[in-house]
């Protein structure tokens, strides 16, 4: 099938706000069509291909890659969003391709040690604007990655940047570069990686809490969302040991919450007709939501896990670690400038020291900036 056919099947299939291939407003750079993949078909292809996107298989979700292979992983946790972004947006009729794109994408900015990591470089980089992760993900796909000789970065397209600067979470507060004219709300798409991204970290979370030992399940009882489904689960599955338990219950959050999203986001949309994707643009809040409910539901869940997981001794005293450890390079490189690699000396006299080195540390996996300052401090 050819693009143009592509492009038309779109335009018969999908809902008529959702975001269509052929009307995309472009790239930075000009460059020719492809005969066979949409616009949002090269943009997924080109986040799969960066070395950002394969860093991520070593980039902390919440624990340290070396305390365990059965965690999430950035790249792990960014493959279930795409999953569950991809099954929502199909029930919805919106652009699959460009749902992903997104889902792939979101996390690119991200730093070694998860949100630690974050932390120490924005009050490194305090006096300079600080540090936030979907700024990074601009310099990551428009100037760090060097693909083409025709133009810096990947030249992804409009609206790839678009989802990525209206992605919303709790550990998201982006400022719009200057040349994106962003609307009230974000594309549809982009709404549905925001709630994906939320499902999967809070179920998966909660999965990991449970495989290390940092949550019991007696704790969770107190939680109406587990609570119901494991009603459900022990009547279906009494004889069910805790580790399959576990994988059942994993699976009952994720289709609950899905379901419930797509049938709340079905109803808005059908309440608000939106005509097209300006429609959705401008309108002044998302149509893609969990019912009043559920959101009660969710929230609750998030506060728990925040209060017994991320603040459990065992995770702060990882994200104590993983502060010092990148406190220690930064500080190396900046007075030893020349202990980094030679094609990062090279980008000084273009930037500020600071900025190189905040550059080369965020693309770090967890373990090459673990034995990084291992070496250095030896």
């Amino acid at each position: 099938m050819s693009r143009e056919e592509y492009e038309k099947t779109e335009f018969e299939i999908l809902a008529s706000y959702a975001v269509k291939s052929a009307q995309s407003r472009g790239r930075k750079y000009e460059e020719p069509k492809h005969p066979y993949r949409t616009e949002f078909q090269r943009d997924r292809d080109r986040i799969v291909h960066s070395t950002a996107f394969r860093r991520l298989e070593y980039k902390t979700q919440v624990f340290v890659n070396h305390e365990g292979d059965h965690y999430r992983t950035r790249l792990t946790h960014t493959l279930e969003v795409a999953i569950v972004a991809r099954s929502i947006a199909r029930s919805l009729r919106l652009n699959e391709d460009l749902t992903e794109a997104i889902a792939l994408a979101h996390d690119l900015g991200h730093t070694p040690f998860g949100h630690s990591g974050e932390e120490a470089l924005n009050g490194l980089l305090k006096d300079d604007g600080g540090f936030e992760h979907n700024q990074q993900w601009l310099r990551v796909i428009d100037l760090l990655e060097k693909r083409y000789p025709e133009f810096p970065g990947l030249n992804l397209t409009y609206e790839l940047k678009e989802g990525i600067f209206m992605h919303h979470s709790p550990y998201d507060n982006p400022t719009v570069p200057p040349g994106l004219q962003l609307g009230k709300s974000p594309s549809l798409e982009c709404q549905i990686v925001n709630l994906a991204d939320e499902i999967a970290y809070n179920c998966h979370d909660v999965d990991d809490g449970l495989s290390s030992g940092v949550l019991h399940e007696k704790q969770l009882e107190e939680i109406d969302l587990w609570k119901s489904q494991y009603d459900i689960m022990m009547t279906k599955y009494p004889e069910a040991d805790e580790q399959l338990r576990r994988h059942i219950m994993v699976r009952y959050l994720i289709d609950y919450l899905v379901t419930d999203l797509t049938r709340q986001s079905e109803s808005k949309i059908r309440e608000v007709k939106p005509r097209g994707v300006d429609d959705v643009r401008n309108n002044g809040e998302p149509l893609i939501s969990f019912s009043n409910d559920v959101t009660k539901q969710n929230s609750i869940l998030k506060l728990f896990l925040f209060r017994n997981m991320y603040k459990h001794q065992r995770v702060v005293r990882m994200a104590d670690t993983a502060i010092r450890t990148v406190r220690d390079l930064f500080e190396i490189y900046m007075d030893n400038p020349n202990a980094l690699p030679p094609h990062i000396i090279s980008r000084v006299g273009e930037e500020r020291l600071q900025i190189v080195v905040a550059d080369y540390i965020a693309g770090m996996t967890d373990r090459f900036a673990m034995a990084e300052h291992d070496r250095l401090l030896e």
